[in-house]
């Protein structure tokens, strides 16, 4: 367990605490530990810095953009698809650097569950943390059944369960080697994502000029016919378009999703009081360049109403390979789905790692079976590891449907619960924004703080906006039949929301059964474990040509 870890649990458990950390027998967390078999090892730091920003730049961005945009085209129109993105994207930044400020000061095992815990109420930690630890057991199966789906644009004659399997295989054994090697494999994963995507942008904005095969200019035809929104449902006027516009929301939130996994991460990164402030600073090129751009140029290429956009279809594929296929550019369409299916086992292990890691922290709090704390001599949390990959077998529900059609269900689960992690780490920051304000603790001291949140404006901001969109995202339940034939569907009104029942009722269960307490602002711990993240940081040496200050920026 790093240091900062025992220095947190010997206070909170007193003399029960073991600090014989690194001993022969620790490697399989004898029984010694939090009161009868505490973890004596634990996470270690592996992760370098440019295991970081690119986990924070690229790591989870996968088949939510290159593969979930169809449907979000299709239900919004171009136009519609860039504003629900432009919307969710500010969102997503300020839950990050919200996020941010307070992990970059306390950079612990668990992220935001044991910042909950520490600065709220026990209550919403444990639910935090089990609602983390389902949102990316279930996304797992989905970024599977999404590579099936891409390996299906090559070979329909094969067996899903062949690809799904396969796909599984590299996942479980990338993790298998630790945070050390997961760090390294989703760096070059995460490149070869972050060159698809602009080399896409790139060759968009060609085609759109005219400079494909076929010579057509392309430019705003689009826009003009079909339009660009989409009526939703067929219903008329600003009523229809404004629907069209806020069904992307959920998609765009499956696709940004992810985001606070270097919070995750913190654990197990080096020199984190320096690597994880510029990790979050990064988050907005993300947002700007690979979100906001790669929408805003599938919006040019790809019509609205072309038939493969939707989840349902048979030839379902990514906006991008669809594009280029219609302007005629032989061979490259198989290159780039190549490239996305990368992206898709990218994202697959980075929800592998995220699980494992979730249910970990769980454990090292009490609120899951101790036994998932159990870690190897080098750190790997193993038996959580194992059990969250056994939930990868849903992904097999894609062969006795479309795998389109269980890719939705489980995106839409993995919204719903996304969604109320980011409202989670917005309550979270306003409470730590009281306890600073009343321990009169200047947030200019830092190690990193953003203008944009001062008095609490962004977690505010991201916390009404991410109500409103819980409340109504299943609003296409509820219209009738209408032109289009909608009918109320219970199995999307389930993968709606699910999540949204579940997340009260486990934190009032948890509340009555364990009688925990709102942690009041003058209460709050902002100092224990602070000496050991401190020792933990040190000054790296500075660039010492133009190369290394580039590459300096980048990592």
């Amino acid at each position: 367990m790093s240091g900062l870890n025992e220095e947190y649990d010997e206070k909170k458990y007193g003399d029960q605490y073991s600090t014989q950390v690194g001993s022969a027998q620790d490697n399989h967390a004898p029984e010694t530990a939090y009161g009868e078999g505490e973890v004596k090892v634990g996470l270690k730091r592996q992760l370098k810095a440019r295991h970081m920003a690119m986990i924070s730049i690229g790591g989870v961005i996968g088949t939510g953009l290159f593969l979930g945009t169809g449907s979000a085209l299709a239900h919004g129109g171009p136009l519609g698809l860039f504003l629900g993105y432009a919307l969710m994207g500010s969102i997503c930044y300020s839950v990050m650097i919200s996020l941010g400020e307070m992990i970059a000061y306390l950079p612990i095992p668990g992220g935001h569950i044991k910042l909950a815990e520490r600065f709220v109420d026990p209550a919403l930690s444990f639910t935090m943390g089990w609602n983390y630890w389902y949102n990316w057991v279930i996304i797992l199966p989905a970024e599977l059944s999404a590579a099936a789906v891409l390996i299906n644009f090559w070979n329909k004659t094969v067996n899903n369960a062949a690809w799904i399997s396969i796909c599984l295989v590299v996942v479980v054994t990338i993790n298998l080697f630790g945070a050390g090697a997961y760090g390294e494999a989703e760096f070059w994963f995460a490149s070869i994502k972050v060159l698809t995507i602009v080399g896409l942008i790139i060759l968009g904005i060609i085609i759109t000029s005219g400079g494909g095969p076929d010579h057509q200019s392309i430019g705003f035809k689009y826009w003009d016919s079909p339009g660009p929104f989409v009526q939703y449902a067929g219903i008329a006027g600003v009523t229809g378009r404004f629907l069209g516009f806020f069904a992307v929301l959920t998609q765009a939130a499956f696709s940004y999703i992810g985001t606070e996994i270097v919070a995750i991460a913190a654990g197990e990164a080096k020199n984190p009081r320096r690597n994880l402030p510029r990790s979050i600073r990064k988050v907005y090129i993300r947002i700007l360049v690979f979100y906001l751009g790669g929408t805003f140029i599938i919006g040019l290429l790809v019509p609205s109403d072309n038939s493969s956009l939707t989840l349902n279809s048979g030839t379902l594929a990514s906006p991008f390979v669809i594009a280029i296929k219609n302007a005629g550019i032989p061979v490259l369409p198989s290159i780039i789905n190549a490239c996305l299916l990368t992206s898709a086992w990218s994202a697959a292990s980075s929800d592998l790692y995220t699980s494992s890691r979730a249910i970990y922290g769980l454990a090292l709090t009490h609120q899951a079976p101790k036994i998932f704390a159990r870690t190897t001599r080098n750190g790997l949390p193993y038996v959580a590891l194992i059990f969250c990959s056994l939930f990868a077998a849903l992904a097999y529900m894609s062969l006795g449907s479309t795998a389109g059609v269980v890719f939705g269900y489980f995106a839409n689960l993995t919204s719903s619960a996304g969604l109320l992690t980011w409202w989670g780490i917005c309550v979270t920051y306003t409470r730590w924004y009281a306890g600073l304000k009343a321990q009169g603790i200047d947030r200019k001291t830092l190690p990193y703080h953003a203008t944009l949140n001062k008095g609490a404006f962004a977690a505010w901001y991201a916390i009404v906006l991410i109500t409103i969109i819980l409340i109504f995202q299943g609003f296409a339940l509820f219209l009738g039949a209408g032109e289009a034939g909608y009918v109320f569907d219970h199995a999307t009104f389930i993968t709606d929301y699910l999540p949204v029942f579940l997340f009260p009722i486990i934190y009032f269960g948890y509340k009555v059964i364990k009688k925990s307490r709102v942690v009041h602002a003058e209460e709050m711990d902002f100092v224990t474990g602070l000496d050991v993240i401190e020792a933990e940081s040190y000054d790296e040496p500075p660039p010492k040509n133009w190369v290394e200050r580039v590459w300096s920026w980048i990592m």
